[in-house]
């Protein structure tokens, strides 16, 4: 079975390591889009099976409109996993640090290694992009002196492209976690421990203890908690929020209780936590109903 799998960037970037890790052993054709809103507008038409993003990482934090993404989309999140990200300096072979005038990257990765672009001079271009790997591809393909790319070094191993600095991220230990986005399915996935949460409070004193109250009263573990103004909604928030559980009976058990705590409850999405493939998490039925 081939799966058609829409993903932000092009081949060797992380968002392909990403699709790799989660579908090790499938056939996949990669839809490959220049923007987030692309992909989950693929899921959303279907013109592909199954959409990867990145949510968060630990130097820059949540990415905020890809939350956004998740919420309006007609998909949930069907999985998650998580990549080391390691940042490189690749330019021309013909190339020295020295030589570069310009860097450029996705803005995600440019932040990730803000410290180390501070060390560069005024004058200093730092370019925006599409994305890590299309940034560096662009440097062989037009043949650009006096330009660098911030990408992982499978990106230069792929276009052939010359290593001036390793490691460059703000925060050595960097990782990204990724969430693999699907239609709509009644099967859940075999061994859930995590789930991702919206909801909405009424301005009332103490409404947000009470749900973390509840959660740890039930002995639900909250690992994330993100806030997002409510559009149309002057000063209101949802909150976003990632839990872990032991037993997913007593989750949706739980779940039913926050629903009366609440003013507003969305399960985004009930999943493994970053453990296995999407081949051993789902039932015998194939996902989406391929076979």
């Amino acid at each position: 079975m081939n799966l058609k799998v829409a993903m932000h960037g092009i081949e060797s970037s992380f968002h392909h390591q990403a699709v790799e890790k989660l579908f090790p052993n499938e056939e996949i054709t990669l839809l490959m889009c220049d923007s987030f809103e692309k992909v989950t507008n693929a899921v959303n038409n279907s013109m592909a099976d199954y959409g990867v993003i990145a949510i968060e990482n630990t130097i820059v934090g949540s990415i905020l409109p890809n939350y956004s993404l998740i919420d309006t989309g007609a998909f949930e999140i069907l999985a998650e996993t998580v990549l080391n990200i390691q940042m490189y300096v690749m330019a021309l072979e013909t190339e020295s640090i020295h030589d570069i005038k310009e860097i450029h990257s996705h803005p995600v990765a440019l932040l990730q290694c803000s410290e180390y672009l501070q060390k560069f001079p005024p004058q200093f271009k730092i370019i925006e992009g599409k994305d890590t790997a299309s940034e560096a591809k662009k440097i062989k393909d037009q043949n650009l002196l006096g330009v660098a790319a911030i990408a992982g070094k499978q990106v230069a191993e792929k276009f052939g492209l010359k290593i001036l600095d390793s490691n460059i991220q703000d925060i050595k230990e960097n990782h990204t976690r990724f969430v693999l986005l699907g239609k709509k399915e009644k099967q859940r996935v075999k061994k859930a421990n995590k789930a991702s949460l919206k909801f909405e409070l009424d301005h009332n004193v103490g409404s947000l203890g009470n749900v973390l109250s509840l959660l740890t009263t039930f002995n639900i573990n909250l690992t994330k908690i993100q806030s997002l103004p409510i559009v149309g909604k002057p000063w209101q928030y949802a909150f976003f929020v990632d839990v872990v559980f032991d037993d997913d009976n007593f989750f949706f058990e739980v779940m039913e209780i926050l629903k009366k705590t609440v003013k507003e409850l969305k399960i985004l999405g009930v999943y493994q936590h970053d453990e296995t493939t999407v081949e051993t998490q789902f039932s015998n039925a194939r996902i989406n109903g391929k076979q």
